[in-house]
């Protein structure tokens, strides 16, 4: 049998996250670039070998950013302003790059906001890096190829 050899595979630590245009420094952490479609199942009377199932939507989890904390506080602020009603959506993209810094693909994301904002845990026995933590929701994810 003929051995496949993967191509392109790159590391997954490659990567910037924007918001708006607008780099934002220092991620170290993405997690939640999922799509799922849900479905409904039907039971057809007298087909007892398998069930229907009908696609419904599509369903993104929240894109879970972490950073180390520095002195910038647009997040907490950004965060805060939707806690206080004051919503402002913004669209976004992960950008995943090879060795040689080039940009290999992107998910882009739009109308998100924060719905939840985590502090570092702090242990004075450890060494650990602080890290803060933003929870996004938006309206759906869409995968772009670099050039």
């Amino acid at each position: 049998m003929a051995q496949i050899k993967p191509r392109n595979v790159v590391a997954g630590f490659r990567f910037k996250v924007e918001l708006d245009g607008i780099q934002v420094a220092g991620f170290s952490e993405v997690t939640g670039l999922q799509a799922e479609i849900e479905y409904e199942e039907y039971k057809e009377g007298g087909v007892n070998i398998f069930t229907y199932r009908f696609p419904k939507h599509a369903k993104y989890p929240p894109l879970v950013l972490k950073r180390g904390v520095s002195n910038g506080d647009e997040l907490w602020k950004w965060f805060l302003n939707t806690r206080d009603g004051k919503i402002q959506k913004q669209s976004g993209a992960v950008i995943m790059y090879d060795k040689k810094d080039h940009e290999l693909c992107r998910w882009t994301f739009v109308d998100a906001y924060p719905v939840k904002w985590s502090g570092p845990d702090l242990n004075a026995t450890q060494s650990s890096l602080a890290i803060e933590t933003i929870e996004l929701v938006h309206q759906g994810l869409k995968f772009i190829k670099g050039k």
